[in-house]
């Protein structure tokens, strides 16, 4: 998604805890023409969070958008859940969420620049996958979709000072390959077969097809929308 705001002329920076950015983002950096920046942040620090985003917008004295993509999965019986990894996981996927978020609305009511917001769900907030036991990841993107629609509602109406008019969607992909889900087919944690098998396309996505999203929910494209969920999931939800 980050790749597809640089396409359309933006300047994005991007967020992680590690010290510096993988070999696909150094790639991506030198095709952006140096419109590409990361920053290493821990989303859970309320402290980081707030200092790097407003240098960001004081940078350019305004701030226009965000993708709230942060996040760790896990899966585990209930009765057997690890409880440390349940902090972990709640911290990074409602907390950290949350915490970009309201520094972003922050400065954007700042500069008077009413901007639109992304936060990445999935479509794991809104079933519980066949098969995959993961009460607490599902529970922490089904929290992500009720967060933008209260934020939504918080942040939408225009003031007169100029502040406030804020969208904010959420974003609920479906099975996705990235690296962890392909770490997790490598110790047979998931099954790509059977996961393929549970959406009408008979298949899992590629990050890129997800380009267009983070465009559009940014975007004046959908200028009339906001407190709603875009589900992209190969129409795994469409037979539940």
């Amino acid at each position: 998604m980050a790749e597809g705001l640089v396409e359309a002329g933006g300047i994005v920076h991007c967020f992680d805890q590690m010290d510096k950015p993988d070999e696909h983002f150094e790639k991506s950096k030198q095709k952006s023409g140096g419109a590409l920046e990361y920053h290493q942040v821990d989303v859970t620090k309320m402290d980081q969070v707030d200092e790097t985003i407003a240098g960001i917008a004081s940078r350019a004295q305004r701030l226009d958008g965000l993708i709230a993509a942060a996040g760790v999965t896990g899966g585990g019986l209930a009765l057997e859940h690890d409880l440390a990894y349940l902090d972990t996981l709640l911290a990074v996927n409602v907390k950290g969420v949350f915490l970009a978020a309201r520094a972003c609305a922050h400065e954007m009511n700042r500069y008077k620049t009413p901007g639109a917001m992304c936060l990445v769900a999935s479509m794991s907030g809104t079933i519980s996958n066949r098969g995959f036991d993961a009460p607490i990841y599902n529970s922490s993107k089904a929290a992500v979709v009720q967060l933008a629609r209260s934020l939504a509602a918080e942040w939408g109406r225009k003031n007169e000072d100029g502040t406030g008019g804020i969208r904010v969607n959420s974003l609920s992909p479906g099975y996705v390959i990235t690296p962890m889900t392909l770490e997790d087919f490598r110790t047979g944690r998931l099954n790509k077969a059977n996961m393929a098998d549970t959406t009408i396309l008979n298949r899992c996505s590629m990050p890129e097809e997800f380009k267009a999203a983070g465009l559009f929910l940014l975007s004046d494209a959908s200028s009339f929308m906001t407190g709603s969920d875009l589900m992209i999931d190969g129409g795994t939800t469409a037979w539940r």
